[in-house]
């Protein structure tokens, strides 16, 4: 009996979905990122408007005062999706827990001086409030947004805060033997310390930002740029012999900080240069949150470092930076 194997050639009809071909202009292959962001955004078939917010539709452009003739021209330079955003994100959190597990096994932070300890507690683990905050705001920026290539990482950045308020609160959990005393001690301190009063009024000063590019920009180039960045690579230095263990314990921050700047700037450029009329409204708010959020920092740069060269330092950087995207400040 003999056996033939053959191959068979199929051709595929079509090489992605009907929207994204229109979108590129013809039929070609498209890559996952594209065929998972591309013209998802819901735009008809509302039943009614929001009896909460009957001037505008569920997805709606009128939500912010900036305007685009195409809300997926901000792409993502990343190109992260829902698969591709937690890989990455995996993988750095088996970083994570390497770094935290040799310094439990090694008591890095537990057997740290008690004045040390309660200086940590006092500078650094309030932050998980800010990014408790920053969570929030990323969701709310989410729900208002329009465009899935600008929503869609949008709720990827609300979750990294969420990690990272927990990082936080683990570093909390070594310094106090898993009692959690520390965190409560840290909420006290958020709530009624001077330092932290000028950071809180900032973020529940955003909280209730009802145009979502305005919030998107106080967000990433107020508190991402001037406080996050003071918090996780300016303050190392006080923390004398806790200096090391901690910036390996926050090494994901950092990380964070540098990576999520690619996708934030690249939004924040393109829809600036969209018009001058975009360009001017997105100056005016980077310089006003930018101004605010390091002037909020001054009292924390103050207390930790004895000076307010921190602050002024991450406020002018800042400046630079957003100069550099080619706002008007």
């Amino acid at each position: 009996m003999t056996i033939q194997i053959k191959t068979v050639e199929f051709t595929p009809k079509r090489h992605t979905f009907g929207h994204i071909a229109r979108r590129l202009g013809g039929d070609r292959s498209a890559s996952r990122y594209q065929e998972g962001t591309l013209d998802l955004q819901a735009t008809e078939n509302f039943h009614y408007k929001p009896l909460w917010e009957p001037e505008f539709w569920h997805y709606d452009q009128a939500k912010t005062a900036v305007k685009m003739a195409d809300w997926y021209k901000p792409l993502d330079p990343r190109q992260y999706y829902y698969a591709t955003y937690n890989i990455a994100r995996a993988n750095m959190q088996q970083a994570v827990e390497r770094n935290f597990t040799f310094a439990d096994e090694r008591g890095l932070l537990a057997n740290l001086p008690a004045e040390l300890k309660a200086k940590i507690i006092d500078t650094l683990l309030p932050l998980r409030h800010a990014h408790w905050g920053s969570n929030m705001n990323m969701a709310e920026i989410c729900q208002r947004g329009y465009g899935t290539a600008v929503t869609a990482p949008c709720i990827f950045s609300a979750m990294d805060h969420l990690g990272m308020a927990q990082i936080i609160s683990r570093i909390g959990l070594l310094l106090d033997g898993l009692t959690g005393e520390s965190l409560r001690a840290a909420k006290q301190t958020w709530m009624t310390v001077t330092a932290w009063q000028g950071i809180r009024k900032l973020m529940e000063d955003s909280l209730v930002e009802r145009d979502w590019f305005h919030l998107y920009v106080a967000q990433t180039l107020g508190m991402n740029a001037v406080l996050l960045r003071i918090a996780y690579t300016g303050l190392e230095a006080s923390y004398g012999t806790a200096g090391m263990a901690l910036a390996m314990l926050t090494e994901f921050c950092a990380d964070w900080l540098a990576e999520e700047g690619r996708w934030s700037d690249a939004v924040i450029k393109a829809v600036a240069a969209e018009s001058p009329e975009n360009n001017a409204l997105v100056s005016k708010w980077a310089k006003d949150w930018i101004a605010r959020a390091a002037d909020a920092a001054v009292p924390l740069s103050v207390a930790v470092l004895g000076d307010d060269t921190a602050a002024r330092v991450a406020g002018e950087a800042t400046t630079a930076h957003a100069r550099a995207l080619g706002l008007a400040l």
